[in-house]
């Protein structure tokens, strides 16, 4: 039985860093006839491209994500195009048979019956808002960075400031580092009990270092203050979906909910369920089961930026008891699978829970988990569920003679 074909007029493209490989795949009456061509990734090749789209009535194009030179046919063929970007695993074609027109024929056969799955792509302004909030992302590992290198310059000079105060770069502490940067060579004033005798020569040395570290920190800070106005003046047409974020537990800092705005955007019909949109983030069990084994069901690598998050919010919530509808089930995963499968779990929970607030436009609401964890009162289980279960908990059954 042949396969269905879905889009009879259709092109699939190779990227490359310099050059794209185009091959539009028409089909009339089961019969598929096939033009390539070659273009540059300059824009003034890109628009060729989309002028010859066009003269062969081509609407459908799929290609796939190759690091960042997709982006550029993407925003190029974007309004006049409908696009399914895939995953490279998805097409990637038979090894052996590999060149650069023969990539984009096979993604053109594929994506013509409909066999690729294409990637969530949200709106140019949630793309906007997420590249910001990504870069936010690093800014803020970079100055946990120089943190930890400072931190390091006053455990070297032996100045234990760490065990003084209770944030090494508070207002006060700064001040004492300030101090001590004037002139790393007098110890005259209070500070000097902390110092040992025999590190006080190399003050001067980590003092270079340390006002290099300060500097750059500093100017890290402000171009993350810089960055921080960009994004609030970004997100305020989303002013409404962030509120209702807030709401969930845990989300107590807006840039927190701008960073999930930025990653799922605010339309949740993209995602069909709940389910779908906790695939999408990379917080579901792999199915991996051959000849009725089950494999490693570990969850994937997907979701690099948001799962992070959502893991950090629900390993935050779990400790509260301001909220024992989270922590109790928390309690009762961990008894059974552990930690950090427990976190997972809790993360999964988080989601599922922005998934319909964003879909109903309505608040957390804590009440349909309380409900949810109310036992019946009458519970009947049959005999081969009570030896599973007894099984599971590791009772060995004995058949009585």
């Amino acid at each position: 039985m042949a396969l269905k074909i879905v889009y009879p007029i259709c092109c699939g493209i190779d990227v490359h860093k310099t050059f794209i490989v185009a091959c539009v795949a028409s089909t009339q009456k089961g019969v598929t006839t096939y033009k390539r061509r070659r273009f540059s990734t300059y824009t003034k090749g890109l628009k060729q491209l989309l002028q010859w789209l066009c003269e062969n009535n081509c609407k459908d194009v799929c290609m796939e994500s190759t690091g960042k030179y997709w982006i550029p046919v993407f925003n190029v063929l974007e309004d006049s195009c409908n696009i399914t970007l895939a995953h490279p695993k998805y097409v990637k074609a038979i090894r052996g048979k590999k060149t650069d027109k023969k990539d984009a024929k096979w993604i053109a056969d594929l994506f013509k019956h409909d066999l690729v799955a294409g990637s969530f792509m949200p709106p140019l302004a949630i793309r906007q808002l997420r590249d910001l909030m990504r870069y936010r992302f690093k800014l803020t590992n970079f100055m946990s960075s120089e943190k930890n290198r400072l931190q390091n310059c006053l455990t070297v000079s032996n100045i234990q400031l760490a065990n003084v105060v209770s944030d090494t770069f508070g207002k006060s502490s700064m001040s004492i580092i300030e101090k001590l940067l004037e002139n790393p060579l007098d110890t005259s004033f209070d500070l000097e009990h902390l110092i040992h005798g025999s590190m006080k020569k190399k003050l001067p040395e980590q003092a270079a270092k340390l006002k290099v570290i300060k500097q750059h920190y500093e100017d890290l800070q402000s171009r993350k203050a810089d960055l921080e106005k960009i994004i609030l003046s970004l997100s305020e047409p989303y002013a409404q979906e962030i509120n209702l974020i807030l709401t969930v537990p845990s989300f107590k800092n807006i840039f927190s909910a701008i960073a999930v705005v930025s990653e799922i955007g605010v339309n949740m019909d993209v995602f069909p369920t709940a389910k779908h949109l906790c695939s999408w983030a990379g917080l579901t069990p792999t199915n991996n089961e051959s000849a009725g084994k089950r494999k490693s069901v570990r969850i994937s690598r997907a979701g690099c930026y948001i799962k992070p998050l959502l893991v950090q919010c629900a390993t935050a919530v779990v400790k509260s008891e301001k909220h024992p509808e989270i922590r109790n089930r928390y309690l009762r995963i961990k008894k059974r699978r552990g930690h950090k499968r427990a976190i997972i779990a809790i993360a999964r929970m988080l989601l599922t829970a922005i998934y319909h607030i964003l879909k109903k436009k309505e608040p957390y609401n804590a009440d349909l988990y309380r409900k949810s964890d109310v036992l019946p009162v009458n519970r009947e289980i049959t005999v081969e569920q009570a030896i599973f279960l007894a099984k599971s908990q590791g009772f060995r059954i004995m058949v009585p003679v």
